[in-house]
């Protein structure tokens, strides 16, 4: 883990005392191993987390669960839609348009998924090391009048939220930028994302999106919660452990240890 956080970052890593946050997020891979993050990680069984926490209303339609690729049907399902694999980071094939999906490269692509194992395949991330690999079929998330959703990013510590991270136009400008909680704009961003010049609305129901964040994120020393707000409804994306695998750069690289200090680290577990 060493060798490679050095390489990605250009810095060693110190586990017997980290201040930035990257390294605070190495060490709670090291030394946090709750079990419930199992479950927490996978974006299947977390769904009876969040239906127990907050209710059932902040859940995505569920369209089909998969344990092998030659079960997912194309043909039962509608004409939009989402799939992603529950077992790891960047595994979601959307498709606005099924008359355009072409299934045989579809498949090759959901077979690749579901052969790869989150905690092998980058920095050692525990919480993914025993989910189970599976594929879930969600309904396809759009808003009136917007090509893209906004993805609302609550980083919570010891179980209250700090500051929210807000990405736009993903896979095509990728912009982001960071507000607090008092939707005040703060002034850093990260590596590979445009920082955001100007000023997002701040959602009418943003108070709620605050209270769901806060009770999913109880009990842990830190979760970034991840919702969309789609015309007014708040909706549940995932829960994250290890925000960019805790090794992209923040701009100013200041932030790095700024955040850090929000992060009380917690007795080792596990």
């Amino acid at each position: 883990m060493k060798v490679y956080y050095q390489y990605y970052t250009g810095k060693k890593l110190d586990l017997e005392n980290p201040r930035e946050f990257n390294e605070k997020i190495q060490w709670l891979k090291v030394y946090y191993k709750d079990p419930r993050l199992t479950q927490m990680v996978d974006k299947y069984s977390v769904r009876t987390y969040v239906k127990e926490k907050v209710g059932e209303k902040y859940l995505n339609d569920l369209l089909g669960v998969y344990e092998r690729v030659k079960d997912v049907d194309f043909a039962t399902l509608p004409d939009q839609f989402v799939i992603k694999g529950v077992h790891g980071c960047h595994f979601n094939l959307i498709v606005p348009d099924k008359s355009a999906l072409v299934p045989w490269k579809a498949r090759l692509l959901l077979k690749k998924w579901m052969s790869k194992n989150q905690y092998y395949r980058g920095g050692l991330e525990w919480a993914y090391k025993n989910v189970k690999p599976r594929l879930i079929a969600e309904a396809y998330l759009a808003e009136m009048g917007k090509k893209f959703i906004n993805d609302y990013k609550f980083f919570c510590f010891n179980g209250k939220p700090q500051f929210l991270q807000v990405d736009m136009d993903r896979g095509e400008m990728d912009y982001r930028c960071y507000y607090d909680l008092n939707w005040k704009k703060l002034p850093f961003t990260t590596e590979k994302n445009t920082f955001y010049e100007g000023e997002v609305d701040r959602p009418e129901n943003f108070e709620e999106m605050v209270s769901v964040a806060t009770k999913l994120a109880e009990n842990f020393p830190f979760v970034r919660v991840d919702l969309y707000n789609i015309d007014g409804r708040v909706l549940f994306g995932e829960m994250t452990f290890y925000p960019s695998d805790g090794r992209k750069q923040y701009i100013p690289e200041k932030y790095n240890r700024i955040l850090g200090d929000y992060l009380t680290l917690p007795a080792p577990v596990g």
